[in-house]
């Protein structure tokens, strides 16, 4: 599991280190680290660092400082570090004279010759995007360089990954103590590059965010035993499909026979099509274990949406089923209940913009879930999970060709069969988006969504066999 902590939370834990720790013991450890992850760079780049140009871009807080002791260490094994301050009267004092001793040097502005630039302008605490000063500055980083940043890059909101302004985008960021939030949630996950988390010796509670890695996924799905029939694995029924989009029906119940249960219902129009499909769906009403509702329903029916949530079944909604759902409804549910929306979907049910989740996507959804008393999937370039209690998931798999037709029929179906196979809301959600982003990976680029389904089986081994 990678877990992620609040700017609060980290602060709090590094406060407490620092206490039983020499002066400037906690700063030494990330410079140690930040210098050899750029070692390592500059070793692939180029060969090693001796005679390495090394830039760095200094603010005035500790990220600065951080930059500084690590280009003293570069420094020291050869290469030629040029530190450009955002402030030159903010710069931390004993990292700056560390940087002299070793040989670096300051510069008014960036120079255009270099192997490698340090963001070290703003920390955790940034805000709002880049001020005029230090936006001048990574407007002058050359074209083509690596940049490596310290912590997070500058000006992406660590608790949130938001970027509202200008902000750096690292090939490479450097971490310390703990991952941020900000650097697993798009927009800011996109800025983040590769990122690198430096161990410092934090002491860390129950994190805010997690994302799930193949040995959590495989502990969470269901496997049948000897004594398993059809019946005691779950039974998922459909509701989808309609006359103007019968293919989401089949996806839809291409996702869910790849999905764990024991066996699939179908109830709706597209009833040719999914069995020509797949003969072995069952048709009709009858006793399942969870329902999905809502891929291409179409509008006027919203009365089979209702009556599904009045049910004691588990229940997932996506598409057209989530018009018009009543807050107070899904609150008093006591089954399991998992909300599937895209941002636009998400700001329909908020009563917001959509450009307001797509930039804010960790508030939304926990606020989705909290106001729906449901577990909440919001899909997007980062995919979110949120129970309304713990730690919000965010989905690590994936690829950008996922945005195409039918591909969230599929996750429907997919999480909607390991919420009949047993799964809690929250966990059918993320394992869902994990072997629906792991099964897009294998298919690659461009893909169709049925595709996606059929590679299924082989992302449920994958977890098994890394």
């Amino acid at each position: 599991m990678r877990t992620a902590y609040s700017v609060e939370t980290v602060r709090g834990a590094e406060r407490e280190l620092m206490a039983r720790l020499p002066e400037g013991a906690l700063m030494q450890r990330a410079a140690a680290g930040l210098a050899a992850a750029c070692a390592g760079l500059l070793r692939r780049t180029r060969g090693g660092v001796y005679g390495a140009r090394v830039v760095l871009l200094v603010g005035p807080g500790d990220n600065g400082g951080d930059a500084l002791y690590a280009g003293a260490r570069l420094a020291r094994r050869g290469a030629g570090v040029t530190a450009v301050p955002m402030d030159p009267e903010r710069m931390h004092p004993g990292a700056l004279a560390a940087l002299r001793a070793a040989g670096g040097h300051l510069a008014p502005s960036v120079p255009q010759q270099a192997d490698l630039v340090l963001d070290g302008l703003l920390g955790i605490g940034g805000r709002g995007g880049l001020r005029p000063a230090a936006a001048a500055l990574v407007e002058r980083i050359p074209p083509g360089v690596p940049v490596v940043a310290v912590d997070l890059p500058s000006g992406v909101d660590a608790d949130t990954g938001e970027v509202a302004g200008p902000a750096v985008t690292a090939d490479v960021t450097v971490t310390f103590g703990a991952y941020k939030p900000g650097l697993l949630i798009d927009p800011g996950a996109s800025r983040a590059g590769a990122v690198h988390l430096v161990e410092i010796g934090l002491e860390l509670p129950a994190p805010e965010v997690e994302a799930l890695q193949h040995a959590d996924v495989a502990g969470l799905l269901p496997e049948p035993t000897a004594s398993s029939d059809k019946y005691r694995r779950g039974v998922v029924g459909i509701v989808a499909g309609s006359a103007q989009y019968p293919g989401a029906a089949v996806l839809a119940v291409a996702g869910a026979l790849r999905g764990g249960a024991g066996a699939v219902r179908y109830v709706g129009p597209a009833t040719d099509a999914v069995l020509a499909r797949y003969p072995e769906t069952l048709i009709g009403p009858g006793r399942v274990q969870a329902w999905v509702v809502g891929p291409g329903l179409g509008e006027g029916r919203a009365g089979e949406v209702a009556e599904l949530l009045a049910g004691d079944a588990a229940v997932l909604v996506d598409a057209d089923g989530l018009r018009g759902l009543d807050a107070t409804a899904l609150r008093a549910r006591t089954a399991p209940t998992l909300l599937t929306p895209h941002a636009g979907e998400a700001a329909a049910l908020l009563g917001v913009s959509r450009e307001s989740v797509e930039a804010g996507r960790l508030d939304a959804v926990r606020v989705l879930a909290q106001r729906y008393g449901a577990s909440v999937l919001l899909k997007g370039s980062t995919t979110l999970v949120a129970s309304g209690e713990g730690a919000v998931r965010v989905n690590p798999t994936g690829t950008s060709w996922l945005a195409t037709a039918g591909s969230g029929d599929v996750l429907s179906g997919l999480a909607g069969s390991l919420l009949a196979g047993g799964l809690s809301g929250a966990d059918a959600g993320a394992v869902g988006a994990y072997l629906h982003g792991l099964a897009a990976r294998r298919v690659g680029g461009p893909l169709l969504a049925h595709q996606v389904a059929e590679a299924l089986p082989a992302a449920w081994r994958d977890t098994r066999h890394p």
